[in-house]
């Protein structure tokens, strides 16, 4: 069983919704901090969605949320 997770990136004018699916073992908490260091190490982040890829200017990101949930 694998865990889909949904990370909601609050923009200065936009919403930007991106899943991940991960293993089961691994948490909101691991998922949360996999993103922040992605945001801080980074200019530009490749957003996966279900309507493609988008690029997402990590200057912009102003709240970061993670939804789970668990896939069977």
């Amino acid at each position: 069983m694998l865990k889909e997770f949904t990370v909601c990136y609050t923009l200065d004018s936009d919403v930007k919704w991106e899943r991940v699916i991960k293993k089961p073992n691994i948490n909101t908490e691991d998922v949360l901090q996999e993103v922040l260091k992605r945001i801080k190490n980074r200019k530009y982040l490749i957003a996966k969605t279900d309507k493609g890829s988008r690029i997402i200017n990590t200057a912009s990101i102003r709240y970061v949320r993670i939804f789970d949930k668990k896939i069977v």
